[in-house]
């Protein structure tokens, strides 16, 4: 009789998965039906045995990451010499590919949970080891930042903050979300994901440029078709080869990580400023360990305001909470002004009585640099100092000029007003209505 129920429980169970499967596999991103009964492939039904295993393992369709991304492949076969030519590529460098495949630990298991969420075929998970070998610090000679390689202006279109004090572009989570909004955004207007991904490389003007080319010609108009440049018409070829690679690395002559169905990290945040190596200390990191972690912060503090998203290991969460709350002592040592009127470092670390060599290391400003107006300029904090503002934090800039130019700027205006019969006075409280004029002039030029 027990033996009865037990298995009537796995058999309910066992559909109810099946059911739940099949659900989660048809998805928004396409009109086609569910890719199982396109490709008429059996779902891997989950199995107990129940004499040597529980029932509770059906919690748990996948230990292993690589599985759960297998499973979600949902595009159409694209074979070519270009994949094959990348396949061998990737076959020849055993020691590249190990390294990309290790770094991806960290923050694959978030990207499959997204891509899942959303019903995107999950070959889109593995553009990361296209944009940037999984490298979170990435950053291109055309400015483009993070694992997702993200340029400043489509950074800003999807409200990735870039500022003095952090670049969203190269965080985690915040990249990730932006970057599968924007594919699914490219989807919409193409239909098609090869020619999503040829926008999302080469930009989507560029792409409905060549599709009326072809169009206005009589020609197809699918990815393979059009005309593009090298690097996107090798963009979805590259893709395609990690694709194989993970779907039998063996063949290749390659090694796969062992990713465990499991988050690597957990979100903390906190409402103090603290200084990053101090932050990694208390979660027992190395500073380079938890820069990986968190590439995003720009400067050696952060800012409490922002409401950061620390990412850690789940193993060292604990030991950050309770290292933070029993420090006793400072937790930054660094905040920020914004200046007001032009100046020097040297002339700025004068004024604060600060070393100007640190003010010039902690800013990134090169010597014979000046500070413009409206910069923010990171010093070292007082005892009394506050932390740093939400006002500060998030209009953060640092412009520079160099200091003949600012010189050059002076000179010529005084040329200018002696040509025309004036002099230049100093500022006086008392200033005719014709000099205030021609300082606010001054400001706006500056």
């Amino acid at each position: 009789m027990i033996v009865e129920k037990l298995i009537r429980y796995v058999l309910i169970a066992s559909c109810a998965l099946i059911v739940s499967a099949c659900a989660s596999l048809n998805g928004d991103w396409t009109n086609e039906p569910s890719s199982v009964a396109k490709n008429g492939k059996a779902t891997r039904a989950p199995r107990v045995n129940i004499d040597k295993q529980s029932v509770r393992s059906l919690d748990a369709p996948y230990n292993d990451l690589w599985d759960r991304i297998r499973d979600g492949f949902g595009f159409d076969e694209m074979d070519g010499p270009l994949v094959i030519k990348h396949v061998r590529w990737y076959s020849d460098r055993p020691d590249y590919v190990d390294r990309m495949m290790s770094r991806s630990s960290r923050y694959l298991f978030y990207i499959v949970e997204e891509v899942e969420r959303r019903k995107m075929p999950m070959e889109l998970a593995l553009l990361p080891f296209i944009e940037s070998a999984f490298n979170p610090e990435a950053f291109s000679r055309a400015k483009a930042s993070g694992m997702w390689q993200f340029m400043p202006a489509t950074g800003k279109d999807f409200k990735l903050t870039q500022n003095v004090f952090r670049d969203e572009r190269r965080d985690v989570i915040q990249s990730t979300d932006a970057a599968l909004d924007y594919l699914q955004r490219l989807y919409k207007m193409f239909g098609d994901w090869p020619l999503a991904l040829a926008a999302y490389n080469w930009g989507e003007g560029n792409v409905a440029k060549a599709i009326k080319r072809n169009q206005s010609k009589g020609l197809p108009t699918d990815y393979m078709s059009l005309s593009m440049p090298d690097e996107t018409r090798n963009y979805v070829p590259k893709l395609l080869a990690v694709k194989r690679i993970v779907e039998d690395s063996k063949a290749y002559g390659l090694n796969l990580p062992k990713l465990e169905n499991h988050p690597y990290f957990v979100i903390v945040t906190t409402s103090k400023d603290v200084d990053v190596d101090l932050a990694a200390n208390f979660a027992r990191m190395s500073l380079a360990e938890f820069k990986l972690m968190n590439p995003s912060f720009n400067k050696p503090v952060i800012l409490g305001v922002t409401e950061p998203q620390i990412l850690l290991p789940f193993g060292r969460a604990e030991s950050f909470q309770d290292n933070l709350n029993s420090h006793k002592g400072p937790l930054s040592s660094w905040t920020a002004i914004r200046l007001g009127a032009r100046e020097t470092v040297d002339q700025l670390a004068k004024r604060l009585s600060v070393d100007a060599a640190q003010i010039r290391e902690i800013n990134g400003i090169p010597k014979g640099m000046r500070i413009k107006p409206g910069s923010t300029v990171i010093i070292p904090k007082s005892k009394k100092a506050a932390d740093v503002s939400e006002s500060l934090a998030s209009n953060a800039t640092l412009n520079l000029e160099k200091e003949e130019q600012a010189k050059k700027k002076v000179k010529g205006k005084k040329v200018a007003a002696n040509k025309a019969g004036q002099k230049l006075k100093p500022k006086s409280k008392k200033a005719p209505a014709k000099e205030t004029k021609l300082a606010e002039n001054r400001k706006k030029s500056n």
